[in-house]
């Protein structure tokens, strides 16, 4: 039976996912002011990204399925102590290294998504599963848009610190809150954690997305970079033939398999490609200054403030799409919000003079996140077993985050291909990547034509039976 007191735990999940998802962008704008405070370069600061993200792509699945097996909310309370832990790090750091091992620390926090998705399919009423998702969804687009405004206030007011200081203190009652209110989940998985396949996922996770991150620094063409892409094929074949003959595997395959999952997942890596290159390119446009031929020499609070239309859509049309499912149905929901972003991406690439062209595509691809994102995760839960939520969502979660580290990586390239004597980009590359990025959102809105339309499903059973269990094989 759906517990009471929902609206406290939704508010305790929010501000939890709310505040990770905040983390992952609040920093970036303010990487050169770190730079300059610890006395480090830039090739050094950009470690501040890439360790987050390496962590959290490691931890979401992980303990997604940990809190399957040994409860949601202990497991909840438990990551929210260490993000705590993390910030706390952070604000105190002496130097760059001690900051970049709190990024680590802090990237743990990635499995509140799934261990928050969790949480509300055990304790909500049927009915309001379907609509607490999408708003959930709702706060976690709107946190990273939160980050980018709000990063140049904070340090122009304040100082970078303030962006952990702030966090610790409300991670801190959320923490409080979470152990007092939030029920445990009565719903646990059978098995135990299988390691094995958590360590091949973790290599193989990290030799795919630390070349991504970081072939701008080392070269497309290095040793290094194509030593990891290939060991990141073998480390993948070697994981799906540990897990598909495992009793026990962090990650069911079969659910994976799932038709409703696997279209879904793929339009999450399409999808997550176009939003994470937009949040990471469109704010160095904006400060682009004006004799380079384009760009309108924004600060950084004034480029966060000209991305403000793009946080208040992404909110209003998450919330709004918890309202719109029952009628619209979650596969238009998530076309709907590729093909939005695809629209605002092909604008951009054609306009983009004006700061109200910048406001219109901020609004538009708002609109796209905000339904993307309440969309994904219904399809996703929708249609897994209950025991099957949390490690299902981490992984749609952490093939978004996939999605976004080829998006960035490719647009990158044709960004920086082609510098001025100033050593800015020309035009011609930002109209490049943006083009990239609506035909992979297009890409993004035929995958979710994919998605096959079912039935609506309660929330305790899976939407459809899970494939035949391939043979175990016992050495």
């Amino acid at each position: 039976m759906p517990r009471k007191s929902t609206r406290l735990t939704f508010a305790v999940l929010a501000t939890g996912a709310g505040v990770f998802s905040m983390l992952q962008s609040l920093i970036a704008p303010a990487l050169p002011t770190v730079q300059h405070a610890l006395h480090t370069s830039q090739s050094t600061a950009t470690w501040v990204m890439t360790a987050y993200l390496l962590s959290a792509s490691v931890f979401t699945p992980i303990l997604g399925r940990v809190g399957d097996l040994v409860g949601k909310k202990r497991t909840l309370v438990a990551v929210l102590l260490t993000v705590l832990a993390g910030c706390l790090i952070a604000a105190l750091a002496p130097d760059i290294g001690v900051l970049i091992v709190a990024r680590v620390v802090q990237g743990v926090g990635g499995a509140l998504f799934p261990l928050s998705f969790g949480i509300i399919r055990d304790e909500f009423a049927p009915g309001a599963v379907s609509r607490s998702i999408s708003n959930l969804s709702a706060v976690i687009a709107a946190g990273g848009g939160v980050g980018i405004v709000a990063a140049g206030p904070i340090v122009s007011a304040l100082d970078y610190r303030w962006l952990f200081w702030i966090p610790v203190a409300v991670v801190a009652a959320t923490v409080a809150i979470a152990a007092r209110y939030v029920p445990e989940s009565p719903k646990r998985a059978q098995g135990r954690v299988g390691w094995l396949g958590a360590v091949l996922l973790s290599a193989w996770l990290v030799a795919l997305l630390l070349p991504l991150s970081q072939a701008g620094q080392w070269g497309w063409g290095s040793p290094k970079v194509i030593g990891l892409f290939a060991t990141a094929v073998l480390l993948f074949a070697v994981w799906l033939t540990a897990e598909s003959r495992s009793r026990t595997p962090l990650i069911d395959l079969r659910v994976m398999r799932l038709p409703a999952v696997w279209t879904t997942n793929l339009a999450a890596l399409l999808f997550g490609a176009g939003m994470y290159a937009i949040w990471s390119f469109l704010p160095g446009f904006l400060q682009t200054p004006g004799s380079a031929g384009y760009g309108f020499g924004a600060s950084v609070t004034e480029s966060g403030l000209l991305m403000l239309p793009m946080l208040v859509a992404m909110f209003l049309s998450g919330v709004l799409g918890g309202r719109l499912a029952p009628v619209m149905g979650a596969k238009a929901q998530l076309t709907a919000g590729a093909a939005l972003g695809a629209f605002a991406c092909g604008f951009l690439a054609l306009w983009h003079d004006e700061r109200w062209q910048i406001a219109v595509v901020a609004g538009v691809f708002g609109l796209g996140i905000g339904l993307a994102f309440a969309s994904m995760a219904n399809l996703v839960v929708g249609s897994v077993p209950p025991e099957q939520t949390g490690a299902a969502t981490g992984m749609n979660a952490n093939i978004r985050t996939i999605g976004g580290s080829i998006g960035a990586a490719l647009t990158s390239v044709l960004v920086t291909s082609r510098l001025q004597p100033s050593g800015l980009p020309y035009v011609s590359g930002y109209t490049h990547g943006f083009t990239l990025l609506a035909l992979l959102l297009l890409a993004a809105a035929g995958a979710a034509l994919l998605v096959p339309v079912r039935r609506a499903a309660r929330p305790s059973e899976p939407a459809e039976p899970l494939p035949a269990p391939a043979p175990v094989r016992v050495r």
